[in-house]
């Protein structure tokens, strides 16, 4: 049995589709609403790490208090905007997806096809109707007819 993790935020488009996706694969996930329960700091910081990227890629600067608390400041430690992020739970950028291939930040949402072990059963469009996924499970490229 595969096991899926996606930290998600309902009111997210991306992050719904992200979740749709998943359950495409035939994958029921774990799903934690990250802002009803955040991730303890050393998860956050481990996730972080798995994805092999600078906490501040994971950073949401979009409609959080990013700008208030002065956090493009660039002489900012990535302690302190994990310290942000923990005190501001909104400033942790969704959905992020943890499967057996890896752990990414899922933005655009079909990047999570990139770490899903098992294929797509069928056709797949988000909910703005663009097509992602054809009638085979085949991903399909951005302005390719499905």
């Amino acid at each position: 049995m595969v096991t899926v993790t996606v930290y998600h935020n309902p009111a997210c488009g991306t992050s719904r589709n992200t979740l749709a996706l998943i359950r495409n694969s035939g994958v029921e996930p774990e799903v934690i609403e990250y802002l009803k329960t955040p991730p303890s700091r050393e998860i956050l910081a481990d996730l972080i790490r798995r994805m092999g990227a600078p906490v501040r890629d994971v950073l949401r600067q979009k409609e959080t208090p990013y700008e208030e608390l002065g956090l493009g400041d660039p002489s900012l430690t990535e302690d302190q905007l994990l310290d942000a992020m923990m005190a501001h739970p909104i400033l942790i950028n969704r959905p992020i997806v943890v499967t057996p291939l890896g752990v990414k930040l899922c933005r655009p949402s079909e990047a999570v096809l990139d770490i899903l072990p098992n294929a797509q059963r069928g056709a797949f469009a988000k909910e703005d109707g663009e097509q992602v996924v054809d009638a085979s499970g085949r991903r399909v490229s951005k302005g390719e007819a499905a």
